[in-house]
């Protein structure tokens, strides 16, 4: 795959403090790339130093090959973005906002306007106030202004935030269809996992200014410990006799009973276990770890790593 975007050794120092920290990475052209982290971890922060909202203490971006720091309008051109909330004149048609944008950039028609128009669904609506759109209207229209230049990066930072779920949905399916049809590349920032486990291809983890991980959504979920589900009686009693008999292990109380990380060769032994200790055993299942179970054993790790 082609790489278009590439973070060499980023770091960013605020008033003494350093807010990213030699991050690297590369997004390639046709997939989606999920930047993930909790509140504060510095995802904001990066995607603005992606395209020229915030100076780069050290290290260089380059977007097509070209550096933000030393080539910017080369470099910018290739980028299409939303940054928090896209702002409209409310006062105006979606079309109108389209073709005031147009203006700031040569070579867009009127041909192109419409095509991008019903690429994301809003012809029957492009004429009405913006005033009158529901949010996800907006945030469609926001994709259209992006859209129009032709990027070959998309830069969406919380796409989601306040949608309902059909709003996410129609956000999910048009960023897929771009990175597909269009061969762009997306990068996406969310603290909806769930939406980015469904969406994204990679994903990228940052965690106090630092990527502690990158890799491809699936391997990333799979490569998490297995979990089963006990529904046992009495759950206390079998509680104690895995923190006895299993140490390392962890176990926990679920909805049904308990819930545990061990190998699946294991389960045999457990089940023997308890069976002779008088625990009644109605059901013992695997449970598939979500990309959210898997996001929080990570950052958990990492941050008893640190602390240790």
């Amino acid at each position: 795959m082609e790489t278009i975007v590439e973070l060499k050794n980023v770091t960013k120092v605020i008033k003494g403090r350093t807010i990213i920290d030699q991050i690297s990475f590369q997004v390639n052209k046709g997939e989606v790339f999920g930047f993930l982290g909790p509140n504060g971890a510095g995802k904001t922060t990066t995607i603005r130093m992606i395209v020229g909202l915030m100076g780069i203490t050290s290290g260089d971006i380059t977007i097509g090959g070209c550096s933000i720091k030393s080539q910017f309008e080369d470099a910018v051109r290739h980028i299409g973005a939303i940054v928090e909330n896209p702002e409209m004149y409310k006062f105006l048609t979606g079309y109108q906002n389209l073709v005031h944008y147009a203006r700031m950039v040569k070579g867009i028609t009127k041909e192109k306007i419409d095509e991008t128009v019903e690429l994301v669904g809003l012809t029957e609506r492009i004429n009405d106030k913006v005033k009158t759109y529901s949010l996800g209207m907006r945030q469609r229209l926001g994709l259209a202004q992006c859209l129009l230049h032709d990027p070959q990066v998309l830069i969406l930072d919380e796409p989601t935030n306040g949608l309902d779920p059909a709003g996410i949905r129609e956000i999910r399916d048009y960023v897929r269809l771009l990175a597909r049809e269009k061969n762009m590349a997306v990068i996406v920032s969310s603290h909806l996992l769930s939406e980015m486990e469904m969406m994204c291809d990679r994903i990228g983890i940052i965690q106090d200014g630092k990527l502690i991980d990158v890799e491809l959504v699936r391997e990333f979920v799979h490569n998490a410990k297995t979990a089963f589900e006990l529904e046992v009686v009495p759950s206390e009693k079998a509680l104690d006799l895995l923190e006895e008999n299993y140490p390392n292990v962890k176990a926990g109380r679920s909805r049904n009973g308990l819930t545990i990380e061990m190998k699946k060769e294991e389960v045999p032994d457990l089940v023997k276990l308890l069976v002779a200790e008088d625990i009644s055993i109605f059901g013992v299942r695997e449970v598939a770890k979500t990309l959210e179970d898997r996001f929080l054993e990570v950052t958990s790790e990492k941050e008893a790593a640190i602390r240790g």
